[in-house]
């Protein structure tokens, strides 16, 4: 929803009598500028609060002529009116107010479990509910009473969309004017403006402004630094991993039937498609054995199609406290949403969402599950989902019915090519050339073996050459290969059981 978008919504809830409206968000200049932008459409009067300032009238607001005439010359500050801090008396000098108005309330809801400010809240929205006008309420998860919840409605305000990133760059830009210089072509300001999606317009401006007077000068050199801290941004926020582009550097080997389908597929985000009615690929099931490049086969995908990876751990999204769990997904799709086109990998699936005894959890992974497949089903985003399981018997027959996902594969242990690629990728990555080894004896002794197990026998050779002070060689490689016990072996029934089962039933990725 852009900024534009929101307002209208915005001031049909207003004027058609809905007394209470709640925003989700830190972000509390973009919820003054969407107050602003309807109000004065409106012509409106608005009021802000908070428990240190008390209720003021809003520097923005039309017709303002309240002014604090102890604030710094130029400055746009309202003055309080006396005895409005605290909440009980806020509420009741509104009531006594008699014109259309919007009440901006930061981080009111905490007070409402005080049931005296509760039962006065509600007589005030009573009123509301007859002259158009409503109270705002702000903050980071803000959770209402029962009593209260009912009347109220919730604007999602979701991150800024590339024009509310525009003018941002373009507001740092001119502050900036005479103290950096600003070398950004057409292209170079739409590559900084995507590579800022998924932050907030506070983090977009910390951003560009240390970009630009690191070295005096804001170009296309700072695109990555841009991402290296958007990066850092989503981390921090604990629910997603963030790939860039231009840092992927996955390479896959074998996979042939995946390539060719993920080859078509890329069609589906072209204009082209739209011609047709073509709605773009939603995303593909990847099941198979542990450690066969189901997860390098997301990373892949990204690198391939050069867009961002977002990788979603479901167990972050866990929490103790009741209804945090589903507000975490949310926000997980939100960023994802924000910055499409983009790749979201759920790993391992059916540890977070498959099917459960019922009541272990509470219901949390059924509901979790069925929030999954809502947005799913409904999202018009461009965010092409790789999901990624390992145990078919854990995951609900719901996911994998035809329409779910564009496609389910299945990944077997590799074949003798597959196997080669796999041994030239990983012996590239150590700087060992393949002439120096024997692939074809490599080959054949890697039987059995996934793509992890034999990296990892590459790997261990490596620490033993250095060890004893020696090139690594076949011999070397092959000695390791036999200490190793395949997953093929030491679970050789359940792995016999799950290729049988999904011979049947999927596409081979191969």
């Amino acid at each position: 929803m852009s900024l534009k978008t929101s307002v209208e919504y915005f001031q049909t809830l207003v004027t058609s009598f809905h007394p209470v409206v709640v925003i989700d968000t830190v972000e509390e200049e973009r919820v003054q500028g969407l107050i602003s932008a309807a109000c004065n459409d409106m012509q409106m009067a608005v009021f802000e609060w908070s428990v240190a300032q008390g209720l003021m009238r809003s520097p923005d607001s039309p017709d303002h002529r309240w002014q604090n005439e102890y604030a710094p010359p130029g400055a746009k500050r309202g003055q309080a009116l006396p005895k409005t801090a605290e909440p009980l008396d806020m509420l009741r000098h509104i009531q006594d107010i008699n014109f259309k108005a919007i009440y901006w309330l930061k981080d009111f809801a905490p007070h409402l479990t005080d049931p005296v400010v509760a039962r006065q809240f509600r007589e005030v929205t009573a009123q509301f509910s007859h002259h158009r006008s409503t109270l705002v309420i702000s903050g980071s998860g803000p959770a209402l009473p029962p009593e209260i919840a009912h009347d109220a409605v919730y604007l999602d305000l979701k991150l800024p969309d590339p024009e509310e990133l525009y003018t941002t760059v373009s507001e740092v830009v001119r502050a900036l004017k005479g103290r950096v210089n600003v070398e950004l072509t057409p292209e170079d300001i739409r590559a900084l403006v995507k590579a800022l999606q998924g932050m907030t317009l506070s983090q977009t401006r910390k951003v560009v402004s240390y970009a630009a007077l690191q070295d005096g000068k804001l170009n296309a050199d700072d695109v990555p630094r841009v991402l290296e801290r958007k990066a850092r941004v989503i981390r921090e926020e604990g629910l997603l991993d963030y790939f860039p582009p231009e840092t992927n550097l996955a390479e896959l080997g074998g996979f042939e039937g995946l390539k060719r389908w993920l080859g078509y597929a890329k069609v589906g985000f072209m204009p082209q498609a739209r011609q047709y009615n073509l709605p773009a690929p939603k995303g593909i099931l990847i099941v198979g054995i542990q450690g066969c490049g189901k997860s390098l086969a997301a990373k892949t995908i990204a690198r391939q199609w050069q867009l961002p990876l977002l990788k979603l751990d479901a167990g972050r999204l866990y929490d103790k406290y009741v209804g945090e769990s589903d507000k975490n997904f949310r926000r997980a799709v939100t960023l994802a949403e924000t910055m499409a086109p983009c790749i979201l990998w759920i790993d391992e699936i059916e540890k977070s969402m498959g099917q459960t005894s019922g009541e272990a959890d509470g219901g949390l992974s059924r509901r979790l599950f069925g929030s999954f497949l809502t947005w799913l089903q409904e999202k018009s985003q461009e965010i092409f989902v790789v999901a990624t399981a390992n145990d078919l018997s854990a995951i609900p027959p719901e996911l994998l019915r035809k329409g779910r996902f564009d496609e389910i594969f299945f990944v077997d242990l590799p074949e003798v090519d597959e196997r080669r690629d796999i041994l030239q990728i990983h012996l590239g990555r150590r700087q060992q050339g393949t002439t120096a080894f024997n692939l074809d004896e490599l080959v054949l002794a890697t039987d059995g073996f996934s793509g992890a197990e034999i990296e990892q026998a590459v790997i261990t050779a490596h620490y033993r050459a250095l060890y004893e002070n020696r090139p690594p060689d076949t011999a070397l490689l092959l000695g390791e290969i036999k200490r190793t016990v395949p997953l093929s072996v030491s679970r050789r029934e359940d792995i016999q059981r799950l290729r049988t089962l999904a011979r049947e039933r999927f596409v081979a990725a191969r």
